[in-house]
């Protein structure tokens, strides 16, 4: 067996041992966010927002209205495209 392929071994070898330790440091996110929030915990916050904040018509309008905005410039670059085509020799 070569000096590589024992090292790629060892190396496996460690990889799996780390992920079996029963002991698993946090990332330093997690202990930047630890540290953080000893001091300054977070406040809650809700699982979904609250209904009131939606208005009911409003929302809706507007998203047909960018709906209608993507489809129309979809349709003129499909238009300026075949103009481009069919003016070609």
């Amino acid at each position: 067996m070569s000096e590589h392929e024992q090292d790629g071994q060892e190396h496996e070898f460690d990889l799996r041992w780390a992920d079996d330790a029963e002991h698993k440091e946090p990332s330093a996110r997690a202990r930047m966010l630890a540290a953080r929030w000893k001091h300054n915990p977070p406040g809650p916050v809700p699982f979904r927002p609250d209904p009131d904040h939606r208005s009911s018509g409003r929302r809706s309008r507007s998203s047909w209205i960018s709906t209608a905005v993507v489809f129309g410039c979809v349709a003129a670059v499909i238009v300026l495209l075949g103009y481009i085509n069919f003016r070609a020799p």
